[in-house]
C-alpha cells in the first residue's frame, strides 16, 4: 500500500455511527429533549429522528465519545439489542447536533405491520446467493440517484426519488409474487418497511440483507458490490469499498466521478456529479442558465452588503 495512503488511513480519527430501532416510544417529544441533552453532554455531532415507532440516527465523535454513546443508548429500556454500523472518517460529516421529532422515522405512507417483515439474510448468506447463482431478484430499496452511484451486481431498482414512492415497485415486480426477493439498502431501515410492504402485498418469499450495504462491504469488500455507497451526510459517499471505480460520471466532461454536489443556483439545487476541474469551470452550476442566475444572486448579495453613502462618509 502507498505510504501516503497508509498515513491517511491511520489519520482517520472520527467514528461515525449509523443505527435505527423500531421500538415503542410513548412520549417522543420528552425522549428527544432528553436525548439531545445526552448528545450535547458528550460533545458529539449528528442527526437523530425520534417517533412513536422508534429511533433513526447517525452521530459522529471520537472513539471514546462513540463508545460512551453506545453504552448510554443500550441502557435505555427497549434499546439493549440496538445494532450500530460504524465507519471511520477524517472529518465530522455533521456540523451540529440535531434531535427531531417526526411522525415516522422512515416515511412510507402505507399501513404496514412491522411485526410481519421479510426474513433477515446475513452478509455471508447473501454472498452465497451469487456463488450458487440462485434464481433470485436482488432488489435495491433506495432512491434512483443512490442506485446510480453504486449497487450490488445484477440488482434492480424502482425509479424513485424518495422512499415514499416505493410502492411503484409493484410495477417492476408485476407477476413475480412467487419469486424469491432479497432486498437491500444502506443500513437496513428502509428494507424493514419495504419488506413489510411487500409481505402485505402478497409476495411469498421476501428477505432483507441484515446490516445493509455498510455491514456487507465491511465484511466482504471487493466482492459483489459495484461503485460507491451514497450516504445522507456531508460525505455523500461512504468509504466502504473505496477502491471501486465510480459508476457515475461528471455531468460535463463524462469522466468517472464520485464527487457529488448540489447546483449552486439555490432554486435549482440539482444533485449532480462534478469533477474538480468542471466544478471550477462552471462554478458549481449545472447549466449556463443556472450559472447566470447564480452570478445574479451573488451580485444582489454584494449590493445588499455594500455600505450606504452616509456610512461611507462616516468612515
Amino acid at each position: 500500500m502507498n505510504v501516503f495512503l497508509l498515513i491517511l488511513m491511520k489519520a482517520r480519527k472520527v467514528h461515525i455511527l449509523l443505527y435505527y430501532k423500531f421500538v415503542n416510544i410513548k412520549n417522543p417529544k420528552k425522549f428527544a429533549e432528553e436525548h439531545l441533552k445526552i448528545c450535547k453532554s458528550l460533545g458529539i455531532f449528528g442527526k437523530v429522528l425520534v417517533a412513536k415507532e422508534g429511533i433513526n440516527g447517525s452521530i459522529s465523535g471520537t472513539k471514546l465519545q462513540a463508545q460512551k454513546y453506545k453504552v448510554i443508548l443500550r441502557k435505555i429500556p427497549g434499546f439493549k439489542d440496538i445494532i450500530f454500523k460504524e465507519e471511520l472518517g477524517f472529518l465530522h460529516p455533521f456540523e451540529k447536533m440535531l434531535v427531531r421529532v417526526k411522525e415516522q422515522i422512515i416515511r412510507l405512507d402505507e399501513n404496514v405491520n412491522m411485526k410481519k417483515i421479510g426474513k433477515y439474510i446475513s452478509p455471508k448468506e447473501f454472498l452465497a446467493l451469487y456463488k450458487k447463482k440462485e434464481d433470485v431478484i436482488v432488489l435495491d430499496a433506495r432512491n434512483d440517484y443512490e442506485y446510480k452511484a453504486g449497487k450490488f451486481k445484477n440488482a434492480v431498482a424502482p425509479k424513485i426519488k424518495t422512499f415514499r414512492e416505493f410502492p411503484k415497485v409493484l410495477n417492476l415486480l408485476k407477476g413475480k409474487k412467487d419469486k424469491k426477493i432479497v432486498m437491500y439498502c444502506t443500513g437496513g431501515i428502509r428494507c424493514e418497511k419495504a419488506s413489510a410492504y411487500l409481505v402485505k402485498e402478497g409476495f411469498k418469499d421476501v428477505s432483507q440483507l441484515e446490516g445493509g450495504i455498510i455491514t456487507f462491504c465491511q465484511e466482504y469488500p471487493n466482492t459483489v458490490w459495484e461503485g460507491k455507497c451514497f450516504v445522507f451526510d456531508k460525505r455523500l459517499i461512504s468509504s466502504v469499498d473505496s477502491k471501486n471505480i465510480p459508476l457515475t460520471k461528471c455531468k460535463f466532461c463524462d469522466i468517472p466521478c464520485d464527487l457529488y454536489q448540489n447546483c449552486n443556483n439555490a432554486k435549482c439545487n440539482l444533485l449532480m456529479n462534478l469533477c474538480l476541474s468542471c466544478e471550477k469551470t462552471h462554478r458549481g452550476c449545472c447549466s449556463p442558465s443556472c450559472l447566470s442566475k447564480y452570478k445574479q444572486s451573488l451580485l444582489k448579495k454584494a449590493m445588499i452588503n455594500m455600505p450606504k453613502r452616509n456610512e461611507i462618509k462616516a468612515i
